[in-house]
């Protein structure tokens, strides 16, 4: 049977005693098994596995942490977390406010909570005593907050009423994950009973979050991206709603501290106009814009058409310097016929084929075997429906820059 660890075993892991085993580990360039049996001399083989799982866990979360390798992690804890720079971004717009310390509820292994802390003071609540540790020992790391206060409490029995909160609730109370609030832990009486007491927080939800009706007029309700995903969606209120009853899109760009942002607010009721035709390129609007339904307020704001009534794509002939956008540049536009466009894909020796489509009744990965043809180019095939007809966009990703010159 797996030996699960204690929370003694936790205490042990973010001591100093378990830090050079972590080291030895890390610095290892030949088997890692070797110097795991070396290590087992020493140590419990408990302990052992807890080392060995930090040092997985550790590598996985490079993608979320810059820090990753000397942060602590739980497998749920660091799935939970939010990355450092949305993180980063989210603490930028509590600093709008100087009520009091933020309190940061199911603070989970401190994503959020080590970002708060940044110059300023913090109470992170976790009932989860092992995540609350973590917690601790993430603030030390992240924002030389050794004296972070850290609680281990429910969310809903607070010692005190925080004046300014964010709150993560969590998804997976019943066993399996949900998008509505009301089936959160803690609930959604918690979270109004906090909004009574201090109208100035923020809820962080999944992106495709059910956000109680009456929220919607209160908050603003904002998705956040980063790399191309969405990542959560947080409804801010009180002071730190900057447009209370709309909808913001928020793209966090690069790995830079503090983070590189393009953000943009509007309602999700405006349409953009349709296009009688391709332009000269197409864009793909990101994640977040997507998920906040504001592709009309961008389509707008750079004088772009849908490509065909309620879809997402846009088209138009300058491409724009703008995060919220990918671009393409259309090689040519015809009609969806697999052996048509396995043609047209062999006379450009186009062997590498990215396949995007909306409202089109197609398994990318089985076009993509049936449109296999050897080459050396690459190219994005994009299905569109417009009206009765499918229409096949060959087309080639470009930056900026690219763009600007042909």
């Amino acid at each position: 049977m797996p030996v699960i660890p204690d929370y003694e075993d936790y205490r042990w892991l973010v001591g100093d005693a378990a830090g050079h085993a972590l080291a030895r580990l890390a610095s290892c360039s030949g088997d890692l098994l070797r110097e795991a049996s070396r290590l087992r001399r020493e140590h419990s083989t408990g302990r052992v596995h807890l080392l060995l799982e930090q040092v997985e866990l550790r590598r996985r979360g490079r993608g979320k942490f810059a820090d990753a390798d000397r942060m602590f992690f739980t497998s749920l804890g660091l799935e939970q977390a939010t990355d450092q720079w949305t993180a980063a971004y989210k603490a930028l717009r509590f600093r709008r406010c100087e009520t009091g310390p933020v309190w940061d509820l199911c603070c989970g292994i401190g994503g959020d909570l080590s970002a708060l802390a940044r110059g300023r003071e913090v109470v992170g609540v976790e009932r989860d005593r092992v995540k609350a540790l973590l917690a601790r020992a993430n603030c030390r790391t992240l924002a030389d907050r050794a004296a972070a206060q850290i609680v281990v409490a429910d969310a809903g029995r607070l010692p005190a009423e925080p004046a300014l909160w964010h709150i993560d609730p969590d998804r997976r109370s019943a066993g399996r994950r949900t998008t509505r609030v009301e089936r959160c832990q803690p609930g959604v009486d918690v979270l109004d009973r906090l909004r009574r007491s201090s109208a100035t927080g923020a809820v962080k939800l999944a992106p495709a979050g059910h956000v109680p009706d009456d929220w919607r007029q209160q908050a603003e309700l904002e998705w956040v991206s980063r790399d191309g995903e969405c990542k959560q969606l947080v409804a801010w209120f009180g002071e730190l709603a900057s447009a209370p009853g709309m909808r913001r899109a928020t793209v966090v760009v690069g790995r830079g501290l503090p983070p590189r942002i393009r953000t943009f607010v509007g309602r999700p009721d405006g349409a953009p106009a349709v296009a009688a035709d391709f332009g000269r390129y197409l864009a793909e609007p990101d994640a977040a814009v997507l998920a906040a339904g504001l592709v009309g307020t961008l389509a707008a704001e750079h004088e772009l058409s849908a490509v065909a009534a309620g879809a997402v794509y846009l088209t138009g002939d300058r491409a724009v310097d703008d995060p919220a956008l990918d671009w393409f540049e259309i090689c040519e536009a015809l009609p969806f016929d697999i052996k048509h466009v396995k043609a047209v894909l062999r006379g450009r020796q186009i062997g590498r084929l990215e396949i995007k489509k909306r409202g089109v009744d197609v398994v990318p990965e089985q076009l993509h075997r049936r449109l296999c043809v050897p080459g050396d180019e690459s190219a994005t095939l994009f299905l569109v429906r417009r009206g009765e007809t499918v229409s096949a966009v060959l087309s080639r990703r470009v930056g900026i820059k690219d763009s600007a010159k042909s």
